[in-house]
């Protein structure tokens, strides 16, 4: 029998190539699919992401529309832009599109998908998802922790006190407040104070906070083109697994610590967040068993946001505030009429204080922490606004561009915090154009404290403190810039000089 050719095998490999892109042509005829810039072979569009993507999606929805497609490397992605598909998306077709695409994030930084925000949709997301709401975020639970909350306030203020008419990078001095806030509900302590016997410096916790953040937001080439995901081509995948042994150790060390607390222990009474998620691990009726894996997850997820989107945001405000010095002091006469110089904000003044809660809110629709919020994925083929919507499409809602909408806002890009004055427009997930914690079934479970400490923070740093710029630096000649990752921080963390602006004797609680 005759060999075939060579020039047999290029027919037939032709003939393949051309039968592989017939198909596709008539697949994509066939579909219905919402616009979008032509994808190329291999890559898709990923040539048109930059390293601020919700910008350049914000772009590319300005030309193709308020829906868009796109392919990014193998996978179809769609991306809403407006009041109506985050409407969608969200809220009517919540459960259609209330699942999590597979990324190397999920795999090597929340041991496997097993923690809140990445898991899937089905029965083991569904069970944290109560545990947030019935237990680890109930009013009566948050409210238990307050005296946490105004304790390390006051240690703040406190703090800053010391460094009256110098320039401080206020992002350190933040997160310090919130990672001691979430460390002592969250794990009974300060576990990151310094001492001998700590696991690891506040430093190096900050630091690996951050790395989680980038980490999970980051556009990595091989969630997009899974061929080339063993390449590790942006060296993210060696990070992400570098990273999750740190945060092993430490919560190892975490979950020791607090079996040998309850170890013999009759009715043991959980005084913090980890000795609630063991007692549940325990619980023999629970409809999917919570294992040590699933505790460690939950809790690096309850420490990490609650953390950095208080933080971000609240250095946000005050930049604008720098840029903006008559902001400051409309809101330096609400805190003086409503509170007075004797004493500091608390949690219950808040309602009581609208321009300080409009200032908050115009952060968030300027500066939201997640602009792109996390993304989900299309659990079966639907219809969307008249077009075809495949199963496995990743899901994106533009929250900046949402922000940013001129027919919604006046004069968008201006930081105008009087736009909310006499306006019913919350951040609790009901009103689509501000949705700086996302909205649905996959919200934030822990956007009511993280609330909480944004607006208390904000209220007192306003209140205790005058706020200007060093070196004599003009408002304009401040920089805006912003970096991208699951959250999006300032480029160049805020250099700025703190004067007390209250009697003396406050400072010292």
């Amino acid at each position: 029998m005759e060999a075939p050719t060579w020039a047999a095998y290029a027919a037939a490999w032709v003939g393949t190539v051309a039968l592989l892109l017939l198909s596709m042509y008539l697949r994509r005829r066939k579909f219905n699919l919402p616009p979008g810039p032509k994808p190329w072979p291999i890559i898709g569009n990923l040539n048109l992401i930059s390293s601020l993507p919700h910008r350049s999606l914000h772009e590319l929805s300005l030309k193709y529309g308020p829906i868009l497609h796109l392919k990014f490397g193998s996978f179809p992605v769609v991306v809403g832009s407006s009041v109506e598909m985050a409407k969608i998306f969200l809220k009517t077709m919540d459960v259609t599109f209330a699942s999590r695409p597979k990324t190397a994030a999920g795999k090597y930084t929340t041991y496997n998908y097993s923690d809140i925000t990445w898991s899937p949709y089905g029965a083991y997301w569904r069970q944290a998802r109560k545990m947030c709401l019935m237990e680890l975020f109930s009013a009566k639970r948050l409210e238990s922790f307050e005296y946490i909350r105004v304790e390390e306030m006051h240690s703040l203020l406190k703090e800053l006190y010391k460094f009256s008419g110098q320039s401080i990078i206020l992002k350190d001095f933040l997160s310090t407040v919130s990672l001691n806030v979430i460390s002592r509900m969250v794990l009974g302590k300060r576990y990151l104070d310094e001492n001998e016997s700590s696991i690891v410096t506040p430093e190096e916790f900050k630091k690996m906070l951050d790395e989680l953040f980038l980490l999970n937001g980051v556009f990595n080439i091989g969630d997009s083109i899974p061929w080339i995901d063993f390449l590790d081509l942006q060296g993210y995948v060696k990070r992400m697994k570098t990273l999750s042994k740190k945060f092993d150790r430490f919560l190892e060390h975490v979950l020791d610590e607090h079996n040998a607390k309850r170890k013999g222990v009759e009715n043991y009474v959980a005084t913090d967040m980890v000795d609630v998620l063991l007692q549940l691990a325990d619980d023999p009726n629970l409809e999917v068993k919570l294992e040590r894996h699933g505790v460690k997850a939950f809790t690096q997820d309850l420490l990490a946001g609650g953390t950095e989107s208080s933080a971000v945001t609240v250095e946000w405000a005050i930049s604008e505030l720098l840029k903006k010095p008559e902001i400051f002091e409309k809101a330096s006469e609400e805190l003086d009429r409503v509170i007075g110089n004797s004493r500091w904000v608390e949690e219950k003044d808040i309602p009581h204080l609208p321009y300080i809660e409009a200032i908050v809110k115009e952060t968030m629709r300027i500066h939201p922490v997640a602009p792109l919020l996390v993304p989900r994925l299309a659990r079966e083929d639907c219809h969307v606004a008249g077009y075809d919507i495949r199963q496995g499409t990743r899901i994106l809602v533009n929250v900046w561009t949402i922000g940013r909408d001129p027919e919604l806002w006046d004069e968008p890009n201006e930081f105008c915090p009087e736009r909310f004055i006499g306006k019913d427009i919350d951040v609790k997930g009901q009103d689509f154009e501000l949705l700086p914690f996302g909205s649905g079934r996959r919200m934030c479970p822990g956007y009511s404290l993280g609330l909480k400490v944004i607006q208390s923070s904000l209220a007192n740093l306003l209140h205790g403190f005058k706020w200007k710029l060093p070196n004599n630096m003009k408002p304009q000649d401040l920089g805006m810039e912003e970096i991208f990752g699951l959250s999006t921080p300032r480029k160049i963390p805020l250099d700025a000089v703190v004067e007390p602006r209250l009697p003396p004797h406050l400072y010292s609680l």
